[in-house]
């Protein structure tokens, strides 16, 4: 076994491991404050979907590399391998889009209460459970090509057609068809990531406006840290995040597309990027949602 391989075996497990602790932990919150008749934030639903599609990222993701840096390779079979990819990028496209849906509502929730938002704010409320219901049969219609993409490393080896990931193989860009599926997938995580910078934006802006109306009395009564500084810190801290390792999961994807031949480095990182998220993202999270902090 190459050392590389074991180190990035270990970082797998260890980013396995982790990330499924605190989506399970986070999930746990839930639970025990719906028992605890804890009213539920209108925001809720979105972070429930959003724990689930991080928790099968790492499933259907992290598991596979990790046994393949190990130097597991043939444990998977075509329709294995199919059902592997195709549910990691329903659960990714579900990750980003309801991040995105999150930074969206929330940024009109803490708008002011003026005229020119009073009746999208009453209806934000209703629009937040249909919104982040159809992220799921959405993502499965716009990667349905996914399956016929991916077949087994046995198949992929014999067939110059496919390139090879290490525990499966996907078909190489070489047509017309292929080139517009990845810019049709491309354009939807894009316009996630921009969605999200710009209500993330806009919530530091009206966070630090509020902020300067209230800065005496913040002053006065709560001299160390203000809730508007707490907040934009955890607006900043997931949108950087989010973006710095979605777009470099990205970039490492597309290097990788257009590469020739099979480049072991670049497939590890890339895997190890854009599983980064889906670990890190409860630890932001929870202290949001732990039964402490919302009974205090």
């Amino acid at each position: 076994m190459i050392s590389t391989d074991l180190a990035m075996g270990i970082v797998f497990v260890s980013q396995t491991t982790l990330g499924m602790m605190g989506n399970s932990a986070l999930l746990c919150c839930f639970i025990i404050n719906e028992f605890s008749g804890i009213k539920a934030r209108p925001t809720d639903l979105i972070v429930k979907r959003l724990t689930c599609a991080n928790f099968m990222v790492l499933l259907c993701k992290g598991i596979p590399q990790t046994m393949a840096a190990f130097g597991w390779t043939y444990f998977l079979d075509s329709i294995a391998c199919k059902l592997v990819f195709y549910f990691h990028r329903v659960a990714r496209g579900v990750s980003l889009g309801s991040t995105a849906l999150l930074s969206f509502f929330q940024a009109i929730m803490i708008t002011p209460r003026n005229a020119k938002y009073k009746h999208f704010k009453a209806r934000a409320y209703n629009v937040i459970g249909p919104s982040v219901n159809m992220c799921w049969p959405l993502q499965m219609v716009l990667n349905a090509f996914i399956p016929v993409l991916v077949t087994d490393l046995g198949y992929g080896k014999n067939c110059t057609d496919f390139r090879d990931l290490l525990y499966c193989a996907v078909a190489k860009p070489h047509n017309l068809t292929y080139a517009l599926y990845v810019i049709l997938l491309g354009s939807s995580d894009v316009m996630c990531l921009v969605l999200m910078i710009w209500a993330s934006g806009s919530m530091v802006l009206v966070l630090l406006k509020h902020k300067q109306r209230v800065q005496y009395m913040h002053r006065v009564l709560c001299p160390k840290s203000s809730p508007e500084t707490r907040a934009t810190q955890t607006i900043l801290v997931l949108v950087s995040s989010f973006v710095l390792f979605y777009s470099t999961s990205g970039i490492l994807t597309m290097c990788l597309t257009f590469v020739n031949g099979t480049c072991r480095w670049l497939v590890h990182a890339s895997v190890a990027t854009a599983a980064c998220f889906p670990a890190l993202c409860p630890f932001l999270l929870i202290k949001h949602y732990t039964l402490v902090t919302r009974l205090c």
